[in-house]
């Protein structure tokens, strides 16, 4: 606790976050031989998951406002992880697949980023562990449609899994 602002330290919102900043450290110092960050790994493996999903689809199948979610797409693009192609169903809509670069980026990254994940958690104790990530599951899903951009599941679109 900061003892010059501990008023600070009683607001949800300032410890939600400092410990993305914390989960964003932790998950920089694991990673860092893959130069991927979280929000990249993220959009990668919802790629991977669902190929050939357009850009809004993914956006908000990851919860990443539109806009944020292009720039990333275009670095990605630009390191030859993803491809861009016209969409079959309406030429103007691109859709998305990761190359077989991208596959074995995320497979090298497995141990990282579950030592990531873990090192996270690690201050509590594993049935503090599963009673956060419950609470914390729990304060994502209820206040989701308070989001900027909230999380959509893949629906049904074209006869194929994507993002609604």
């Amino acid at each position: 606790m900061d003892p010059a602002s501990p008023s600070l330290f009683d607001k949800p919102g300032h410890l939600i976050r400092r410990a993305q900043q914390i989960a964003v450290s932790i998950f920089a110092e694991e990673c860092k031989e893959f130069g991927l960050t979280p929000v990249q790994y993220a959009l990668l493996c919802a790629v991977r998951d669902n190929p050939g999903i357009d850009q809004i689809s993914l956006a908000s199948l990851v919860a990443l406002d539109r806009s944020n979610t292009g720039d990333v797409i275009g670095r990605l693009e630009e390191r030859g992880l993803l491809q861009r192609e016209a969409g079959r169903v309406d030429r103007r809509t691109k859709t998305l697949h990761v190359t077989a670069e991208a596959v074995s980026l995320i497979a090298r990254m497995a141990e990282a980023v579950a030592l990531s994940q873990r090192r996270i958690l690690a201050p509590l104790s594993e049935a503090e562990q599963r009673q956060f990530m419950a609470m914390l599951a729990k304060l994502v899903h209820v206040n989701n449609p308070l989001s900027r951009a909230p999380w959509r599941p893949a629906v049904k679109r074209n006869g194929r899994e994507a993002a609604s």
